[in-house]
C-alpha cells in the first residue's frame, strides 16, 4: 500500500550491493494496481462491524496471480499471528527461488488471503506496527544475507548470533584501552585455540544470562558442558562474594 517505505533501505548497504551484483533481485509493487474502482480501494470495512479497514481479497490474488513464476513461488504474508521469524526460517526461504512477501495494513488481510493462496504467515515480533512494511525489510534483510557471495566473508553469517543457536560472543577492536575499559587478554595472546574457547564460553554465557529458552533446544557439546560448569561456578562463586 505504501511502497515508498522501501526506496531507502533497498538503496544501501548489503541489500543495495546484493542487488548490484545480481545476486538478489528485488522488486517493490504497489498494491493498487490491481484495483479496479476509480478510489483505486484495497481495503473495505470488516463484515460483522467493528474499528478500522481489512484489505480485500480481489487485488491481493491478483497481484500474487500476475507476480508468480512457477508453483515453487513462496507467498510470505507478513501477520503479527504468524510463525515467529527465526535464523533458521530465515536459512529454509534463502533456499527459495523466489519469494511473494505480502504486507499487511490496518486490521490485516481478508482470512481468505493467506487460505487460498497457501502462504506461511510470518512474524517479526510480539508488537503492532503501522504495517507489513518494516517486518518485509526484516525478512528481506535476513534472508539477502544467506545468499550465497552476498556477505565478503561466508563466514560471517556462520558466526552470526543465532546461526548456531546462541547468542554470538563479544567482539573487540583497537584501542586496547578505552576510557579505562580494557579489552580482554585472550584476544590479544596470539593463541587461536586459548580464544576459541573464549569465545565459545562467552556466547555460552551471554545466552544463560540474556536468552536461557536458547539453551534448551541446542545440542551442547562435551565441551559447552563444561563451560557452562565454569560459568555457572563463577557465577556461584560472584554471588557469594556479594552477599552480605
Amino acid at each position: 500500500m505504501f511502497p515508498g517505505i522501501f526506496q531507502g533501505p533497498l538503496q544501501e548497504s548489503i541489500l543495495r550491493r546484493a542487488q548490484e551484483k545480481g545476486l538478489v533481485e528485488i522488486r517493490v509493487h504497489d498494491l493498487r494496481v490491481w484495483t479496479h474502482d476509480r478510489h483505486r480501494s484495497a481495503d473495505d470495512i470488516p463484515y460483522g462491524g467493528g474499528s478500522g479497514m481489512v484489505l480485500k481479497p480481489e487485488p491481493v490474488f491478483e497481484a500474487v496471480d500476475a507476480l508468480r513464476r512457477d508453483a515453487d513461488s513462496r507467498v510470505i504474508v507478513l501477520s503479527p499471528q504468524g510463525t515467529p521469524f527465526t535464523q533458521g526460517v530465515a536459512g529454509q526461504l534463502a533456499q527459495v527461488a523466489h519469494l511473494i512477501l505480502l504486507c499487511g495494513r490496518y486490521e490485516g488481510f481478508d482470512d481468505r488471503i493467506p487460505q487460498g493462496l497457501g502462504a506461511l504467515e510470518v512474524s517479526i515480533g510480539d508488537y503492532v506496527l503501522t504495517g507489513g512494511e518494516l517486518p518485509a525489510l526484516v525478512v528481506l534483510d535476513a534472508v539477502t544475507r544467506l545468499v550465497p557471495g552476498v556477505l565478503g566473508d561466508a563466514q560471517s553469517a556462520v558466526a552470526d548470533s543465532f546461526s548456531g543457536g546462541l547468542l554470538e560472543f563479544p567482539q573487540y577492536t583497537r584501542p586496547p584501552v578505552y576510557r579505562g575499559l580494557a579489552v580482554p587478554t585472550v584476544l590479544l595472546s596470539g593463541d587461536h585455540q586459548a580464544i576459541a574457547r573464549w569465545r565459545r564460553k562467552e556466547g555460552l554465557r551471554r545466552t544463560r544470562e540474556r536468552r536461557p529458552d536458547l539453551l534448551a533446544r541446542v545440542c551442547l557439546s562435551e565441551l559447552d558442558r563444561e563451560l557452562l560448569a565454569e560459568i555457572e561456578d563463577e557465577a556461584a562463586s560472584k554471588d557469594a562474594g556479594m552477599d552480605i
